[in-house]
């Protein structure tokens, strides 16, 4: 069995509920899995390091970097 997966971050509401729109079809069957994400010391960092790699990509970065493995 092939599964597809999606993943949305939302907030659970006063009343314990959560609603998501999916882009599936009406009646389509589903197996729902929640996780909490685990809040500690370095969550942020993690945070941050997954979500994009745009803050390596810089000229000045890259230049030190350069400079550094070429001696």
């Amino acid at each position: 069995m092939v599964a597809q997966g999606f993943k949305y971050e939302t907030d659970v509401t006063t009343d314990g509920t959560v609603t998501l729109k999916l882009p599936l079809a009406p009646g389509t069957r589903v197996e729902v899995f929640v996780q909490v994400p685990k809040v500690g010391e370095f969550s942020d960092i993690v945070q941050a390091s997954a979500s994009s790699t745009a803050f390596w990509d810089n000229l000045w970065d890259d230049k030190d970097w350069n400079r550094a493995v070429s001696r």
